[in-house]
């Protein structure tokens, strides 16, 4: 009889073991073939370890596991995204120095991460706000910009009052999809002008558009990143202001719905706007309502639900295409870094139809309606044109489309144009928890870049940590002093932090090479590691992380670092655990579920096998303390099954069948991240197992290395208790034998009306006849089956009903 499966005893044994062993360190100089897999770093929060991280840490253990066993050299690497607000706003409350809060958190963590059995290289563990990492992500600024891709310039931003730093466009929406707020504390923001360093991702819209071709990810994702780079290909037109030398470009990106157009707006701050009211009369309205507009942010502006406000200039433009007049005013959803900054509008277009009902404007429209109430909106495309001068007729689609660019401009109205709703990506933050800009002022105030041989250019501690509206490094007597020491008298630091999303831009490529001190990574071990084959993260990255890191990738591939042009090859996204009610988990609510207690009560490998179990990996699922008992039974009965084994067994048909079906199926199910099904295949494998009066000890080697990827801790000791000295994940995945996939038996149902009375295992293709022969020759089911039964239903392979 086996001894009590022990989780406590046996995880705390090979835990140790593991981390001894080395086993899962990647070899810099092996011939095998690499595969990179890669979880999205975790900031290290005092919280620490929540089911959401063990649900993708989990699985891309098991896909790691798997890949050392076919034969792979595998880099499975972990650090900590470790500056940012969190800490930083803890050390406001406490005066606790972030540097001493983020390690005891990263060793929490650690602690945390070991106790669940995944399998990291922890010898090439980074962490972004040590030194020997952000003298790397500082010479990254430096080299964007020398080759004049940062720049510092004066702009719009979005200011967070409570955290009293810029936020980038992308950190204005909640997670539960609320515009104009901060996206780490809800509070509205607001509009200032600040300046402020920029990356210029924009030159690179078109390839991270067109490159996305390239990838395994979900299109979802895919199509979240076309979205927010917003590529729009349409048509400039140029219109003469009436009595005026003056003429205004519109864009637009349905030129099929030009000649439903019927007046102009500008963007309030348009540089234009106050040579066009000049002389109106109406410039004190126009000035009012631009300085009413200032106090609006961008995503207040346009956002669907605000109030659209405007007001006239006192001015018309000549429509080139039919020589009518438009009126010309201002509006607040028009936005000078959109197009031209100035928008032709038509009844076609609900916010313009909206705003011109409201004015009293003139509509037009062309083309007829399908239901009564509502002109046919020009987003969809499509139908049929009207009252649309030489195209009248048409049906719209891409050939009318470029008929009509190409008229226009073959008359000189206007020309083609393509825009973006991407725009530059804003890195400065006035925070202190960061990694320091690179860059110093001379006495004229032109920006250096700090030397190389001066990185990492260090973050200051002298400061004071309570935000005050400019960076707490400006509270630095060390800072200034180093500068001037270093640059000269009169030189000062730049004192803003970059976002640490240019932390997390890079860190895949320092992986390669963690201990590297005279480069992020060379290129040997880039060439030898990267792109990264599998990525694991959640969806909410699907903009932000995402976009800058592939940003980043494209610029070192132009520039010859590195070979390739996308930095995740395979990307996958682990959803969203929720409380057992369904609801998100929240402290607040008291519904947070500790995976430390999990595995102190049932076991980290039945957290495993539970989180997998739970359902399909991307998908929402609900908690359940009750259905984790049934995972940890079932590898009490995996344990259990050492007591069949004998040499003298010899499996039955149907159990080597299931055997070879389940190898193959969990093969099949861990390449494709199906890890629930993966886990049915092996119960479905121990049910036949149990039926069995004994099994061979090959065969349940074979079960052991099936399981290992997903319970390490207890196969391994099972491993040993067989006589190995092995690691069991060293061992060759296990292969399935074709000739032993067909089931020789099958499990037939037997009903009676239509109920479930038992199972029976026959052989393959039995007749009618022969199944209900057997089924009399059964004890216990022969008893059931009415006497004098009317009718038989047989479906061969999967019921017999007999029918009263």
């Amino acid at each position: 009889m086996a001894r009590e499966y022990d989780h406590k005893k046996i995880e705390k044994k090979w835990r140790t073991r593991f981390e001894e062993s080395g086993a899962y360190k990647a070899d810099d100089n092996s011939s095998k073939q690499k595969y990179y897999v890669l979880d999205m770093f975790p900031y290290p929060s005092g919280s620490g370890l929540h089911t959401g991280h063990v649900e993708g840490y989990t699985a891309t253990d098991i896909y790691s596991r798997y890949k050392r066993m076919q034969g792979f050299n595998v880099l499975h690497p972990i650090g900590w995204d470790a500056f940012g607000l969190p800490a930083e706003n803890y050390a406001i409350k406490t005066n606790t120095p972030p540097q001493k809060t983020t390690d005891e958190s990263i060793k929490n963590f650690k602690n945390q991460i070991q106790s669940l059995g995944l399998s990291y290289d922890w010898s090439r563990e980074i962490g972004t706000h040590n030194p020997d990492y952000y003298k790397w992500t500082q010479w990254f600024f430096t080299f964007l910009f020398e080759k004049g891709l940062a720049e510092k310039r004066m702009g719009k931003v979005n200011w967070c009052p409570t955290d009293q730093t810029v936020l980038a466009n992308e950190q204005t929406v909640s997670e539960s999809g609320e515009k104009g707020v901060c996206v780490r504390c809800g509070t509205k923001i607001i509009q200032r002008e600040l300046a402020q360093w920029f990356f210029k991702i924009t030159e690179y819209a078109d390839r991270l558009i067109d490159d996305l071709e390239m990838v395994d990810w979900p299109e979802s994702t895919k199509i979240n990143q076309r979205n927010w780079i917003g590529r729009k290909e349409g048509v400039v037109v140029t219109h003469r202001v009436k009595d005026m030398d003056l003429t205004l470009d519109t864009f637009s990106a349905f030129p099929a719905w030009l000649f439903a157009d019927t007046y102009i707006v500008l963007a309030p701050e348009h540089p234009l706007v106050s040579t066009l009211i000049a002389g109106t009369g109406v410039e004190k309205d126009v000035n009012d309502f631009i300085q009413r507009t200032k106090e609006s942010t961008t995503i207040d502006r346009t956002n669907v639900n605000t109030e659209k406000e405007g007001v006239f200039t006192g001015r018309f433009a000549i429509d080139p295409l039919t020589g009518k007049e438009f009126p010309i005013w201002l509006a607040n959803f028009a936005l000078m870094d959109f197009g031209t900054g100035i928008i032709r509008c038509s009844s076609h277009d609900a916010r313009d139809l909206a705003f011109a009902k409201k004015y009293g404007l003139q509509l037009s429209e062309v083309v007829d309606r399908e239901i009564p109430e509502a002109p046919i909106d020009a987003h969809l495309n499509k139908g049929i044109l009207k009252d649309s001068g030489p195209f009248t007729g048409r049906e719209i689609n891409e050939e009318l489309i470029s008929d009509i660019v190409r008229w226009i401009e073959e008359k000189g109205y206007g020309t083609s144009k393509v825009t973006y709703r991407l725009r530059d990506w804003l890195v400065s933050r006035q925070r202190y928890w960061g990694a320091p800009i690179p860059v110093v002022y001379d006495p004229e105030g032109n920006p250096h870049v700090v030397p190389e041989e001066h990185l990492p250019w260090m973050l200051p501690v002298d400061v004071e940590y309570l935000p005050k509206g400019t960076s707490p490094l400006g509270t630095s007597k060390e800072l200034l002093e180093r500068t001037e020491r270093i640059f000269g008298k009169g030189w000062t630091p730049e004192i803003d932090t970059m976002d640490t999303f240019v932390c997390s831009s890079w860190y895949y490529l320092r992986f390669s090479d963690p201990k590297n001190g005279s480069a992020f990574a060379s290129k040997e071990m880039m060439q030898k590691w990267l792109p990264v084959d599998l990525y694991m993260g959640g969806a909410e990255h699907t903009v932000l992380h995402l976009m800058y890191a592939r940003f980043m990738t494209k610029v070192l591939n132009q520039f010859g670092y590195v070979s390739f042009t996308e930095p995740f090859m395979k990307l996958r996204h682990q959803g969203m655990i929720l409380a057992e009610d369904g609801t998100k988990m929240s402290k607040s609510k008291g519904n947070v579920i500790n995976p430390d207690e999990i595995v102190e009560l049932y076991g980290a490998d039945t957290l495993r096998i539970y989180e997998m179990f739970m359902g399909p990996l991307e998908a929402m699922k609900p908690w359940s303390t009750k259905n984790i008992i049934g995972s940890r039974r079932f590898l009490e009965r995996v344990w259990r099954m050492q007591d069949k084994v004998s040499k003298d067994f010899v499996l039955s048909a149907h159990a080597e069948s299931t055997l070879h079906q389940t190898i193959k199926k969990v093969g099949i199910d861990i390449e494709e991240m199906n890890f629930n099904t993966a886990v049915s295949q092996m119960m479905i494998c121990i049910n036949a197992f149990e039926e069995e009066e004994g099994i061979p000890q090959s065969t349940y080697e074979l079960l052991l290395r099936i399981l290992a990827p997903f319970a390490p801790h207890m196969t391994q000791e099972l491993w040993e208790s067989l006589g190995h000295d092995s690691m069991i994940h060293s061992e060759p995945a296990p292969l399935y034998d074709d000739a032993k996939l067909e089931k020789e038996e099958v499990s037939l149902a037997v009903q009676v009306g239509g109920k479930m009375k038992g199972l029976i295992i026959i052989p393959l293709h039995t007749s009618e006849v022969d199944v209900i022969k057997l089924i009399k020759k059964e004890s216990k089911l022969s008893k059931i089956i009415p006497e004098n039964y009317k009718k038989v239903i047989y479906v061969e392979g999967r019921i017999i009903n007999f029918i009263a």
